[in-house]
């Protein structure tokens, strides 16, 4: 955290000091960790007492002081503890977290959105951005009017990059985190069917996205997917420069003579009026060559030269969990554990790295229920299954009664030929299953929404055969 002292928090978010009695109010800074969680608390930091539907904040600030906190972000005073006391501790955080981003002109910032991708672009863009000065890039999948806050209050005096994932939820969402993190590059990576439950439609997800690039001054740059029809239509609704990427032959950043190896990871030539150049990169699947362009545009427009930038993305790995992580196990069972989160598209990326990575070898699809997928659910469940079909997997276990349409698509759609097809009600019941029957040699992938619980059983298998020797 850039060092605020708590009578300049009260000023940019509006509050009052509640000081102790004996406390010299002129001395108290912030120059810690600001944080969420009383757990999460050290010495110098500010605590932000959040009120949500199971617990009050306020009740563990005094747990964030003994922890070091200097100060708490409240709604009311707390006794014994210095207070910067507010109506509201959101806008009251997100005020915070823009006076940091305003504290430091030079600093360059990224937004990232798109209904699948997000997390491992922005951990490939911090990698590659993190070779050429200091970098902050959020943890896990911190997109949200909270979690975006936290990542920009990491943010230290020499702070040279910084990359925001934004997410959203309906219309206005992304707008809102782009007042908190005004970028300088955009980039939009996809519009799929994810949340088409809440938005109600393909379009009105691009509307939402697009509030990203509809943010971006005149002098900044918007990163959009060539290969995709709505991603690409929203060069008319920026004034800042646009850069197209993708494999579309009018792409500025373009892939040419793309490859998977036997492990899934991908070869391709990348094109560009900077040069041209052959990458391979460290991470699983087809569909990471667009996000691996997207970094390139961006970090080139941040002043990285292109063989720099290029070298940094070759040498990057999986940074978040559960986002196509691979783990070989002694018994030679390979284990693809992409649990974190599903939707349409990111099922059929995972499931074409899984056609890849098999080749030769039994195949499992181990998947769960998509959500957030409203009136459209049980179509595009059905859809996935029709792909599991389409990519020649030799099993499929589908966990939970909610994901039962993904059984009835991949039997519709390959009534005799398909692979074999099981539902059993919970993740417990696969793990049984997957125990009983995995064999040496075996390709098993894990997909599903977060709640379905399937990136813990992955964990859990990881380790089976060193738990049983």
């Amino acid at each position: 955290m850039i060092p605020f002292p708590l009578s300049r928090i009260a000023e940019v978010t509006g509050g009052r000091l509640a000081v102790p009695d004996g406390v010299d109010a002129a001395a108290l800074v912030v120059d810690g960790p600001v944080v969420t969680d009383s757990r999460e608390a050290g010495p110098g930091g500010l605590y932000v007492a959040r009120v949500g539907e199971h617990a009050d904040g306020h009740d563990f600030v005094g747990g964030a002081v003994e922890r070091g906190a200097v100060a708490a972000l409240t709604t009311r005073p707390v006794d014994g503890v210095a207070c910067v006391v507010v109506d509201d501790t959101q806008e009251a955080f997100a005020a915070l977290a823009r006076a940091v981003v305003d504290a430091l002109p030079g600093l360059g910032v990224v937004g990232i959105t798109g209904s699948s991708g997000k997390t491992s672009t922005k951990d490939l863009l911090g990698a590659v951005l993190a070779t050429a000065g200091p970098t902050v890039a959020p943890v896990g999948s911190y997109n949200s009017e909270v979690g975006v806050p936290l990542t920009v209050c990491r943010v230290e005096p020499g702070t040279r990059f910084l990359v925001v994932e934004m997410g959203a939820r309906g219309i206005g969402h992304v707008e809102y985190l782009t007042r908190i993190a005004p970028p300088r590059v955009g980039v939009v990576l996809n519009v799929g069917t994810a949340h088409v439950g809440e938005f109600g439609s393909r379009e009105a997800i691009g509307v939402a996205k697009s509030e990203l690039v509809r943010s971006l001054p005149a002098t900044g740059l918007a990163v959009l997917n060539a290969d995709d029809d709505v991603v690409r239509a929203m060069a008319s609704v920026t004034g800042a420069r646009v850069v197209l990427v993708g494999e579309a032959e009018d792409a500025d950043v373009r892939a040419v003579d793309v490859s998977l190896d036997a492990g899934g990871r991908p070869t391709f030539t990348v094109v560009t009026a900077a040069g041209r150049r052959t990458l391979t990169l460290g991470l699983v699947g087809r569909h990471h060559v667009s996000n691996a362009l997207a970094v390139l545009a961006a970090a080139t427009e941040l002043g990285l030269p292109f063989e720099d930038a290029c070298a940094a993305l070759e040498s990057a790995r999986p940074a978040s969990r559960w986002r196509m992580e691979v783990v070989e196990r002694p018994d030679g069972v390979t284990l693809v554990n992409d649990a974190y989160n599903a939707n349409p598209d990111s099922m059929r990326a995972a499931l074409s790295a899984l056609e890849r990575m098999g080749e030769g070898r039994r195949t499992w699809a181990v998947l769960g229920t998509m959500l957030e997928l409203g009136d459209e659910s049980d179509a595009l469940h059905r859809e996935v299954g029709a792909e599991v079909v389409a990519r020649g997997v030799d099993e499929l276990l589908v966990v939970g009664e909610a994901a039962r349409p993904l059984a009835a698509g991949a039997e519709e759609a390959g009534a005799t030929t398909g692979p074999r097809t099981r539902v059993v009600a919970d993740a417990d019941a696969a793990e049984a299953l997957l125990r009983a029957e995995l064999a040496p040699g075996d390709v098993v992938l894990f997909k599903s929404s977060r709640d379905a619980g399937l990136r813990l059983l992955g964990d859990r298998l990881a380790t089976a055969k060193e738990e049983q020797a």
